[in-house]
């Protein structure tokens, strides 16, 4: 007896030694490999197939080019948040009353975030899709929208 207690403290429970299987008991081979799960639940679906709960779609992992696009796309983004910001800066008209000098100063600096908001949400808003592609023409819409006019011409004199 205490040989059986020191051989079941080296093995782990699910553990399937040849020499523990007795000859009543068919072999791994014998029959379809099963997963091993453990007690009370059970095996949902082949294995290797996308499971789907409910009304949700599988989500497929993005593609390389996919991602370097993205990377591009953000870069794009961040040069654009910089070029807004000089313009920012060098920008010396301002309005001499003061309510129309509060809400130019307001839409420059929201002209500086722009970018970034606009990243954030085609990212947020399209996180759901099966296809990047929505994504994609949304972020190079943006790329063309947002543009740093004032940066590219020299700024306001």
């Amino acid at each position: 007896m205490p040989r059986d207690s020191d051989d079941e403290a080296l093995t782990w429970a699910g553990d399937d030694e040849p020499a523990q299987t007795s000859a009543s008991e068919p072999t791994a081979s014998a029959t379809a490999p099963r997963p091993k799960v453990a007690p009370g639940w059970r095996v949902v679906g082949k294995p290797g197939t996308p499971t789907v709960t409910g009304d949700a779609q599988p989500r497929v992992q993005m593609g390389s080019v996919a991602l370097v696009v993205h990377g591009i796309l953000g870069g794009v983004y961040l040069l654009y948040i910089i070029g807004w910001l000089i313009a920012a800066q060098r920008d010396s008209a301002t309005p001499t009353d003061i309510i129309g000098g509060v809400m130019y100063t307001v839409g420059l600096w929201f002209a500086v975030l722009a970018p970034a908001l606009w990243f954030g949400t085609v990212l947020w808003l399209t996180r759901g899709a099966v296809s990047s592609r929505v994504r994609l023409i949304a972020l190079a819409v943006g790329v063309v929208v947002l543009i740093p006019v004032p940066f590219l011409v020299g700024g306001a004199a």
